[in-house]
C-alpha cells in the first residue's frame, strides 16, 4: 500500500480512477520543407481544419441540448476555421515558402491577431481571443491529440493535476468529478473555494502527485485525515468504506439543519448567506434556504470563455441572481482578477509577486472601461431586486472615491442613454490591513462593508497562501486575525452600516462562532457549509459566543485558539 499526504480542504471520502489532467501547450518549431512535401502538409492542414470542425460541432450540439448559450461562441470559431482568406495564408506559406504546417498556422494566426490588436473596436478586438482559441485548436489537431477539459468529462473520476486554475474549474462537471487532488494550492484558493461549494472531496499539496499516480489507477482520497491511498488490500478498502459511511451518515444529519432559521437559543438572528460565482440554477436553488448572497464572485462570468461578458449577457444574469432572492440582498463584488486567476483572452504583464500587484480594483481601473460595462449591468438589473455592490482590493480612501466616481459616471451615462436602472449600496471587501486600519473613515464613505478573510490573512500575516512551502504561516486563526476582525466590526456596527465575513472563516466550523462572539451578525459562505453554520448557530447562545471570542483574543497562538475552540465546541461539531 502506498500513502501520500495533503491538506484536505474540502471535506470527504471517494475512491475511483485517477485522470491526469495535463493542458495541452503545443511546441511550434520552423521547419523548412521540400517542395515535394508541400501537398502533404496542406492535407495535414485540411486534416487539422476536419478535426476541430468535428469537435466544435460535438460541442454545439452538447451545448444546445443543454440550453446554453455558448453556441454563437462555437459559431464564431466555425467562420474563423473556415475562413477563406486564413487558408489561403496558411497554405501559401506551406506552397511558396515551404514551411511546415504548425508553424505556417501559426505564423498566419499571428498576422491576424496583430492586424486585428491594432483596430480600436471593442467588438473586432474581442474577435483576438476567438482567433488564439482555433489557433489551439489546430495544432492540437495537427499533433494527433484529443481535447482533455474538466468540462467533457464522460465517467466519473478523481482528477489529478500540478494545479487547477480558475478557468479549468468553471468549466468543471461536477457530476463527474469524484475527488481533486492537486500538487499545489491550499485551503483558500480557488480550487478549493469550488470544491467545498460543490461538495467534492479534495486534497492540495501533495507533492509530486503526477509522477506518483498513473492514468486510470485505482485510488482512494480521505479528504478528512488528508490522505491519499493506492495499492490498498481488501481489508483497507473495507475500512475506507465504513468511515466513507459514517461521514455520509454525519453529513445527513447535519444538512437536516439546512432550512431551519439562524437563530441563537437566546433568540438573536444571525444572517447566512451565500457565496456564488457561476449563478448557476444549482447555485440558486440555495435561495430557499438562505438570507442572501454575501458574495457572488463576478469573475467566474469572465471564465471559461473567450472574450469578455457584454453588458447585455451581465445584466440578464444578474437579473436572474436577483429575481432569485427577491427583497434579500444580493452583493456583487465587481472584477476580481490577477493574483491566481487571469483570463485567457488578456494578456497581462507577468509579475513577480501578483498578489501585490496590478490585480482587482487596481487592474480595473488599469482597464476602466471592462468596469464601467460591469456598473451599467449591475444598475440596469438592479431595477429587478435588492443589489449592493462591492469592490475588492480597496487598500485607501483614494480608492473609495475613484470606484464610486466611476458609479456616477455609469449613471450619468445610462441616463443620457435613456436606459433605466435602479438603486444600489456601495460597498468595500476589507482585505488589506491599511483599510482595516481607518475603517472609522471608511464606514463614512460606505454603505456597508465585508471582510474578505483569506486575503487579509495572507496580507496580514505576509504569507503566500498559494505557496505550499510556507502554508504553515498562513495561520486564519491567528489571535491577530481575530483582534483585527473585532475592531472591523465594532466600527461599523458602531456606525450602524451592515457589516459581513464572506471569506472562508465565515462558514469555519470553529471560526463562526468566534465572529458571532465578535458581534458579527451576518456570515457568507458556501452551499456547503450552510448547514453546518445554522446548526452552530441554533446551539449557541450569544453570551457562550461572546466568552468564546473573549478567550480566544487572549490566547497567543494559534494552536492554543485551535484546542480551546475544539473542545469548547465539541458538543455542536
Amino acid at each position: 500500500m502506498r500513502i501520500y499526504g495533503g491538506d484536505p480542504v474540502s471535506k470527504g471520502i471517494a475512491a475511483g480512477n485517477v485522470y491526469k489532467y495535463v493542458p495541452y501547450e503545443a511546441d511550434v518549431e520552423q521547419n523548412q520543407i521540400s517542395p515535394d512535401q508541400a501537398e502533404e502538409e496542406v492535407r495535414n492542414y485540411r486534416k487539422a481544419v476536419a478535426g476541430a470542425e468535428a469537435e466544435l460541432a460535438s460541442m454545439r450540439e452538447a451545448f444546445s441540448r443543454e440550453g446554453s448559450d455558448q453556441g454563437a461562441i462555437i459559431g464564431a470559431h466555425m467562420e474563423i476555421l473556415n475562413d477563406p482568406a486564413l487558408e489561403e495564408m496558411v497554405t501559401g506559406f506551406i506552397r511558396a515558402e515551404l514551411h511546415n504546417v504548425k508553424w505556417a498556422i501559426d505564423r498566419s494566426f499571428t498576422k491576424f491577431i496583430k492586424m486585428l490588436s491594432r483596430v480600436k473596436d471593442d467588438m473586432i478586438r474581442e474577435r483576438i481571443a476567438d482567433m488564439k482559441d482555433v489557433r489551439n485548436r489546430l495544432l492540437r489537431n495537427c499533433d494527433g491529440v484529443e481535447e482533455r477539459n474538466l468540462g467533457a468529462l464522460t465517467k466519473p473520476v478523481i482528477v489529478a493535476a500540478k494545479d487547477l486554475f480558475p478557468s479549468d474549474t468553471a468549466s468543471l462537471n461536477r457530476n463527474m468529478v469524484k475527488a481533486i487532488v492537486t500538487e499545489t494550492g491550499g485551503a483558500t484558493s480557488h480550487t478549493a473555494i469550488i470544491a467545498r461549494s460543490y461538495e467534492i472531496p479534495a486534497l492540495l499539496g501533495v507533492a509530486n502527485v503526477m509522477e506518483l499516480l498513473e492514468d486510470g489507477e485505482w485510488i482512494c482520497v480521505d479528504a478528512i485525515d488528508g490522505i491519499l491511498a493506492a495499492d490498498m488490500d481488501s481489508e483497507k478498502i473495507e475500512e475506507y468504506r465504513e468511515k466513507a459511511e459514517k461521514y455520509r451518515i454525519k453529513t445527513l444529519e447535519t444538512k437536516k439543519y439546512l432550512k431551519v432559521m439562524p437563530v441563537t437559543l437566546d433568540g438573536v438572528p444571525i444572517d447566512v448567506e451565500l457565496n456564488i460565482g457561476s449563478a448557476s440554477e444549482e447555485e440558486l436553488e440555495a435561495a430557499a434556504y438562505t438570507d442572501g448572497v454575501g458574495l457572488f464572485r463576478s469573475e467566474f462570468l469572465y471564465m471559461g470563455r473567450d472574450r469578455l461578458p457584454s453588458e447585455e449577457e451581465q445584466t440578464e444574469i444578474y437579473t436572474r441572481v436577483l429575481k432569485a432572492f427577491g427583497n434579500r440582498p444580493v452583493t456583487l463584488r465587481t472584477l476580481d482578477i490577477g493574483g491566481d486567476k487571469n483570463l485567457d483572452y488578456m494578456e497581462l504583464p507577468k509579475e513577480e509577486n501578483p498578489f501585490l500587484g496590478n490585480r482587482a480594483l487596481r487592474l480595473c481601473f488599469t482597464y476602466p472601461d471592462i468596469l464601467k460595462t460591469q456598473l451599467r449591468a449591475a444598475l440596469r438589473a438592479a431595477v429587478a431586486g435588492n443589489l449592493w455592490v462591492m469592490f475588492p482590493m480597496v487598500g485607501s480612501m483614494e480608492d473609495i472615491r475613484k470606484a464610486k466616481a466611476l458609479v456616477k459616471e455609469a449613471q450619468s451615462e445610462l441616463t443620457e442613454e435613456q436606459f433605466s436602472y435602479g438603486e444600489i449600496k456601495i460597498g468595500i471587501m476589507i482585505e488589506i490591513p491599511s483599510i482595516a486600519l481607518i475603517a472609522d473613515m471608511a464606514v463614512k464613505e460606505v454603505d456597508f462593508a465585508s471582510i474578505g478573510t483569506n486575503d487579509l490573512c495572507q496580507y496580514t500575516l505576509a504569507v503566500d497562501r498559494m505557496n505550499p512551502s510556507v502554508s504553515k504561516y498562513y495561520q486564519k486563526y491567528h489571535p491577530a486575525m481575530f483582534r483585527l476582525i473585532g475592531h472591523i466590526v465594532k466600527t461599523f456596527n458602531d456606525a450602524g452600516k451592515p457589516i459581513c465575513v464572506c471569506g472562508e472563516l465565515g462558514g469555519d466550523e470553529l471560526g463562526a462562532a468566534v465572529l458571532m462572539g465578535l458581534g458579527m451578525r451576518k456570515l457568507s459562505m458556501g452551499q456547503a457549509s450552510v448547514a453546518q453554520t445554522k446548526k452552530m448557530i441554533t446551539k449557541m447562545t450569544m453570551q457562550r459566543a461572546e466568552l468564546i471570542a473573549e478567550t480566544v483574543c487572549n490566547l497567543s497562538t494559534e494552536e492554543e485558539i485551535v484546542n480551546y475552540l475544539t473542545e469548547a465546541l465539541a458538543d455542536i461539531l
